[in-house]
């Protein structure tokens, strides 16, 4: 299961009710916090949330509105005297304006707190034994932007069927098999654990994308998660705008939840011009599991079927 805290739901500019964006995704005993808006130290505490265990920081791109928060939160981690590395990821093109901006507050090698810059390409971020975080690439504006997936790992468990058939008698045997060991009956015969499994059984997903001006490319990397969060900063109404400022109208993230088959919709980067109701409606239409998102909303993420697609 993946735990979700919209930190920041505002497009370009903050309102009284919506900060900058910014989302802090739990996955196991780690944070992650995907951009990082201006003020999104204060939205931390306001949410509750705090610091803690905040080991990285994806960032979507390079645009002010998703990473100029930066600065304060790592000035603020200094004070806290935070030891553990915190590490910024995002693609080349992100992280070099990362460091330019970084590196004119304070010396990069005697930073507040120990940074480490990790440039990204399409694929693999992280992996642990119980989840894994992969990005793919978005298309905004001629940047290079990146969204980020959380899968859970697929379980396997022993089939109870199974394992009377072949005659595996209950107690420590079983318990090795279910450790991922294989074991020999009395009889002499070797039993290894896939011949006592059943079919792996998927966990939760999240997808999470920030600013995009289209959503076919889309649709293979959020294919199939149990949770999409993406923009939604026009609406219909105002579709030529939204091609030339390459944003999306609320309408395509409705589209593209429906195509992608996910399980609901969070809709975020919200304009301050339109009414929440009237953008729940357009992406509805096409896509009925959808909410827009509010600073501090919480969501938690679980898997929504059985087996993997």
């Amino acid at each position: 299961m993946f735990d979700q805290t919209f930190l920041g739901t505002a497009a370009s500019t903050p309102s009284a009710e919506r900060g900058r964006p910014a989302v802090l995704v739990g996955a196991g005993s780690q944070r992650f916090l995907v951009d990082c808006g201006e003020g999104t130290q204060r939205q931390l505490l306001r949410a509750g949330s705090g610091f803690r265990r905040l080991g990285h920081v994806l960032l979507t791109h390079a645009h002010l509105d998703h990473v100029l928060g930066l600065g304060g939160l790592i000035a603020t981690l200094g004070l806290m005297d935070v030891r553990t590395p915190l590490r910024l990821c995002g693609s080349p093109e992100t992280m070099r304006f990362v460091a330019q901006y970084l590196g004119s507050l304070y010396p990069l090698p005697r930073a507040p707190v120990p940074l480490e810059f990790v440039e990204l390409q399409p694929g693999l971020v992280l992996s642990s034994g119980e989840f894994s975080v992969t990005c793919f690439p978005v298309r905004h504006r001629g940047t290079a932007s990146l969204g980020y997936r959380f899968d859970t790992i697929p379980r396997r468990h022993l089939d109870a069927d199974r394992l009377v058939a072949i005659g595996v008698p209950s107690g420590p045997l079983r318990a090795e098999l279910a450790a991922g060991r294989s074991v020999v009956l009395p009889d002499g015969r070797r039993i290894d654990p896939d011949m006592v499994q059943g079919p792996p059984i998927a966990g939760a997903s999240l997808a999470v994308v920030g600013d995009a001006e289209e959503v076919d490319t889309l649709i293979g990397p959020v294919g199939g998660a149990d949770a999409l969060v993406i923009e939604a900063t026009f609406l219909e109404a105002d579709a030529v705008l939204a091609k030339e400022r390459g944003h999306l109208i609320a309408a395509e993230a409705g589209r593209l939840a429906a195509a992608a088959k996910v399980g609901a919709l969070h809709l975020t980067h919200i304009s301050g011009r339109y009414d929440p109701a009237d953008i729940t409606a357009e992406a509805g239409r096409f896509f009925a599991n959808v909410t827009v998102a509010s600073d501090f909303d919480r969501a938690s993420v679980t898997a929504q079927r059985k087996h993997p697609t």
